[in-house]
């Protein structure tokens, strides 16, 4: 049985002032969703759920945080993979999914204005309504909120060629742990006074403000844009085809792949008529202008055949375009059915090590008598080894754990990191010191204890750090728990 951890009253009684009548959780029952986010195997109660209207209420609820050293732990639609937004006892999860409204679509200055709590497709479907192109489009695009994105910068399969969310950010309203709302960045294309601010908040996974809105950089639409899917008899083939589309000065705007067991999921989960007998399948888009679309697909395809590819196809609308995209889009999900538990993680190496680090998945995973599948961007380095699994089952999580503990180190061995996309949050801190070296972990600690001296703000996230005298300083390891 969980059990939350209560507030004192005279905290309640102060943030329903603050609140609409009906933006206050505080039952047992009410609190349950927000005890976990998309991360398997994390689930912690938080003392309430506060959700807010306008940055006036964060500001408000951020003062009486540091006042009382009440946890805070920023949520949008909860969809992290790494626990950035599981709570922690005895905190407020301040939830921003009602702040959800779009200010502003400057088509002059290809601008566009919205709350943290806007989601990733409607901004898409805004944008796109005034004939622009917002590109970075995480796999939980559908309810992922901005602010998150943001939080974690967030990339997607068009990542190759478009970039990744802070490419995009141009400004940001951020509210400081003691309640001061500060802006930084415009709508000039240039401005380089002072430090760039706004680049310590993205990424910064909650730690060191709340985001309450976002200034994006737009771009014009694509013309055109066309679809291919090849099929392989080896993973290196694959691979090399993706090095040699890169050395042929052909940046697509999607560059995916998928292995063996993904492919098997996927086509039992979507029926899209995968070829079952390869080894790995790669979906390959571009867009621009139409002639140069054309030529690129053209010379892509031909790139796959050089290199022994089993099938090739090339879709013949937007409607087969799609159908081929759901082929990777799909994935995770089609993964998920498979067993109880599905632990998607990220690494990123460098493109030439790809092939050697999906072997190198494939024999961990059988040395600890796992399933997994990997998928990912194959352009630009980043895969996901999913780990089919049951967390009921404690020792076959250990074995998970340990397998996870051998991919990271090999990860970075070879130059890559250990997360992408995902983040760090509480499920890959203690391997962030592995990862970055002594003088960059200070830096962090110290841009912590100058932002949030009393630690109130996502506590026990991304790195350990102590405040002096204060309980919400000190790290917070939720364990895993039934329901």
């Amino acid at each position: 049985m969980l059990l939350s951890m209560a507030l004192a009253r005279e905290i309640l009684d102060r943030l329903a002032a603050v609140l609409d009548s009906d933006d206050l959780l505080t039952a047992t029952e009410d609190l349950i969703p927000y005890s976990f986010d998309g991360t398997a195997a994390l689930q912690q109660m938080p003392g309430c759920v506060a959700f807010v209207r306008h940055t006036d209420q964060v500001a408000k609820i951020l003062r009486l945080a540091q006042e009382t050293g009440t946890p805070v732990v920023t949520r949008g639609s909860g969809t992290g993979l790494s626990g950035g937004s599981l709570p922690v006892a005895d905190s407020i999860v301040l939830c921003l999914a009602k702040m959800d409204r779009v200010a502003e679509v400057d088509r002059a200055n290809l601008t566009l204005l919205a709350e943290a709590g806007a989601t990733t497709q409607k901004i898409a479907e805004v944008t796109a309504e005034a004939g622009l192109f917002y590109p970075p489009d995480p796999g939980s695009m559908k309810i992922s909120t901005i602010g998150g994105n943001v939080a974690e910068n967030s990339g997607g399969l068009r990542g190759l060629k478009y970039g990744v969310t802070r490419n995009y950010v141009m400004g940001l309203e951020v509210v400081l742990a003691d309640g001061e709302v500060l802006w930084t960045g415009n709508k000039c294309v240039k401005d380089v006074a002072g430090f760039s601010i706004k680049d310590l908040f993205i990424g910064s996974e909650g730690t060191l403000g709340v985001i309450t809105r976002v200034l994006l950089r737009l771009i014009p639409k694509p013309q055109a844009k066309k679809t291919l899917l090849a099929t392989f008899p080896r993973m290196d083939q694959a691979a090399q085809t993706v090095s040699d589309i890169i050395a042929a000065q052909i940046i697509p705007c999607t560059l995916e792949f998928l292995d063996r067991t993904t492919i098997h999921c996927v086509d039992d989960y979507a029926k899209i008529g995968l070829p079952r007998d390869c080894e790995a399948l790669l979906l390959m888009e571009t867009d621009g202008a139409a002639a140069v679309v054309e030529a690129e697909a053209a010379r892509m395809e031909e790139i796959a055949r050089n290199n022994g590819c089993q099938e090739i196809r090339v879709a013949r609308d937007e409607e087969e375009a799609a159908r081929l995209a759901s082929a990777r889009r799909t994935a995770f999900s089609a993964l998920a059915r498979v067993s109880p538990t599905t632990i998607l993680e990220d690494v990123t190496v460098p493109r030439s090590e790809l092939a050697r680090m999906v072997r190198f998945i494939e024999e961990t995973a059988r040395k600890y008598h796992l399933r997994v599948g990997t998928f990912g961007h194959m352009g630009d380095g980043n895969l996901h080894p999913t780990f089919l699994t049951d967390e009921r089952n404690r020792e076959e999580m250990e074995r998970v754990e340990a397998a996870f503990e051998e991919i990271f180190q090999e990860a970075i061995r070879l130059g890559g990191t250990i997360t992408g996309e995902h983040g760090v949050g509480v499920a890959k801190k203690k391997y962030l010191p592995r990862f970055a070296d002594a003088a960059s972990m200070r830096v962090m600690r110290e841009l912590k204890r100058i932002l949030d001296p009393k630690g109130i703000l996502n506590p026990g996230k991304v790195l350990d750090f102590e405040a002096p005298g204060s309980a919400a300083g000190s790290d917070v390891a939720p364990e895993a728990a039934a329901g």
